[in-house]
């Protein structure tokens, strides 16, 4: 459920009870469209997450450390100028609107004390931060800056007066009186479902509050407003203010999961009637917790793909470019293949050059390289003697020799470079953390694929990211690289000669490896981690995915040879279907050790 005036009311209600009073201490926008502010209030200490994605925006307290550009943001700098070390005073939310005020005292230039004003308006791609002066209701600065180009009755431009978003006609759901609400109602149209006409005339209604709200009165969501009876009214707007008492009282907040593999369905600050039968609560204390736990892997993926799309369209062209290279080298391997035809001809004219007149075109001799000593016909240049024709086809031999030595050569160094770079699509795809995809962004730059930009100098010695560590049923340790770089860290330098390797056999993936301390390793444990590797390699959706393994000693990484590519021998080969939860289940032994 995106964010609506329910949630906005749970968060204030948090943050009043938390952090109001509070100090900032520090500031810091870890990305283009998000600020994390650090406060100390009632002797502890928060984190305030405040995000204008267009995909994902929201507030809450967070736990979760991100990190900071070595350059801070203008908006950042502006924001520690104003409110770093100011006090603050109130937390509200406007109406009952997605739209958060909190109002900071601090001292301004001049060594006075102001108040300015933080304002977060949570409305999905039109979400926005902006800091404003609450004397004179000035805006000083936005995260986010709106011309009169993007919208002509709403510039969000510094010096420019502040503008609430427009409320597009609709009403303040919190103790409406009867007559009020049934009067936006009846503004829809009569086809429209009665769910639809309440979340577009009530303000901070989200569809799935609207449907509660028609649950709670009995009333299929889907009826049009012209079948509404007058009773049908009255039961609506009880149950309206029902649900909005819970506004009032303590809240609930909540993930809502399937009951069968308890899967992430969506999040409320209260239970929701809807819900009740066809899934289930797991509650929590705080609905910053919740918004943590929803969002986290929800923002990331978004990011991620974000951060890494020119990556994936970089890489997935030079797939499509060696494709082509190798049929095209194919194409020439074949007709390099003619050889032994001009090696014949020219050994067959050289034995017949008597008979080779001045301004032939071609000569007919005796094959005698075929069992059935038939005639060949020899096209010769006219222009050329016999003896500079036979001449001729040795040479056009041996240049087509050395091409075909070429064409394989260049055939197998294709191959490898598609190779590396399925393996490189599939590691893209799979990241979990932007340390990883600046990691990739680094592994192109040194092998010379791509340009180094400027602002990756400072940062590479930063970005090192590690294996993942699970621990098998029978408690060894096993490793999973996540990219390249640490594949090779972890085959060539962590794992000792004895530890078993694992990989999927021809299809790109991760190495994993089983810490073995020089003991014998269980069965169980070495289908554990053959199961791991074929669940982080590109196979990890198919059935019967073959799996090699061997011990380390045996794993070899040729001179010259690509990140993340190596050969081995002596090796085994297990035949293994990934279980969807064979992560979760590792981990799980991870967390009892």
């Amino acid at each position: 459920m995106p964010f609506d005036g329910m949630v906005i009311s749970a968060i204030v209600n948090e943050l009043k009870n938390k952090i109001q009073k509070g100090k900032i201490e520090k500031i810091y926008q870890p990305e283009a469209d998000e600020i994390n502010i650090f406060i100390r209030a009632f002797k502890e200490k928060y984190k305030l997450l405040i995000s204008a994605s267009s995909k994902n925006p929201r507030i809450h307290l967070t736990k979760i450390d991100k990190i900071n550009p070595q350059t801070p943001p203008m908006f950042c700098m502006l924001l520690r100028k104003h409110l770093q070390g100011g006090r603050i005073l109130d937390i509200r939310q406007k109406e009952f609107e997605r739209i958060i005020v909190i109002d900071i005292e601090s001292y301004d230039e001049l060594g006075f004390m102001s108040i300015k004003q933080l304002i977060i308006e949570i409305m999905g791609k039109h979400s926005n931060i902006i800091l404003i002066d609450k004397s004179e209701n000035k805006i000083i600065d936005s995260i986010k800056r709106i011309s009169s180009d993007i919208n002509r009755y709403r510039e969000v431009l510094p010096n420019k007066a502040y503008i609430a978003p427009p409320s597009q006609g609709k009403v303040n759901p919190i103790n409406i009186p009867f007559e009020a609400f049934t009067k936006a109602l009846k503004r829809s149209s009569l086809g429209t479902p009665i769910y639809k006409a309440i979340y577009t005339s009530m303000q901070g209604i989200s569809p799935t509050a609207s449907r509660e709200i028609c649950f709670r009165a009995n009333i299929h969501d889907d009826k049009a407003i012209a079948d509404l009876s007058s009773d049908n009214y009255q039961a609506l707007w009880n149950a309206l203010n029902d649900f909005m008492l819970l506004s009032k009282d303590s809240f609930t907040p909540n993930i809502i999961v399937s009951k069968e593999n308890e899967h992430v369905v969506d999040f409320y600050c209260n239970h929701l009637k809807i819900y009740e039968k066809i899934y289930k609560y797991i509650d929590f204390d705080s609905i910053s917790t919740v918004l943590e736990e929803y969002y986290i892997k929800r923002d990331l993926f978004h990011r991620l793909k974000q951060k890494s799309s020119d990556l994936r369209k970089f890489v997935t062209n030079t797939i499509h470019k060696l494709y082509n290279k190798s049929q095209k080298l194919q194409e020439e391997f074949i007709t390099a293949s003619n050889l032994e035809t001009h090696k014949i001809y020219g050994e067959l004219l050289t034995a017949n050059l008597h008979l080779v007149k001045k301004g032939d075109a071609q000569i007919e001799v005796i094959n005698y390289y075929d069992p059935d000593a038939s005639t060949i016909s020899i096209p010769l240049n006219t222009n050329l003697s016999p003896a500079q024709n036979a001449q001729k086809y040795f040479k056009k031999y041996t240049k087509a020799k050395t091409a075909q030595k070429e064409i394989q050569k260049q055939l197998k160094d294709t191959k490898d470079e598609i190779q590396y770079f399925e393996n490189l699509l599939h590691t893209i795809e799979n990241a979990s953390s932007l340390s990883e995809i600046e990691e990739i962004r680094l592994e192109l730059i040194d092998e010379g694929y791509i340009k180094k930009k400027k602002s990756l100098a400072s940062t590479k010695k930063n970005i090192a990211s590690k294996p993942l560590s699970f621990i098998s049923s029978d408690g060894f340790e096993i490793l999973v690289g996540k990219n390249n770089k640490q594949n090779d860290q972890l085959t060539l330098k962590i794992a000792s000669k004895k530890d078993l390797w694992f990989h999927t056999k021809d299809i790109p993936g991760s190495h994993v490896v089983i810490i073995s301390h020089n003991k014998e390793v269980p069965e169980t444990t070495i289908l554990e981690a053959a199961e791991l590797a074929a669940f982080h390699s590109k196979g990890k959706m198919s059935s019967n995915v073959p799996v090699d393994y061997t011990q380390v000693k045996n794993v070899k990484k040729p001179k010259s040879a690509k990140p993340g590519m190596v050969i081995y021998e002596n090796y085994k080969t297990i035949y293994i279907t990934p279980r969807e939860n064979i992560v979760k289940i590792l981990e799980n032994n991870k967390s009892k050790s």
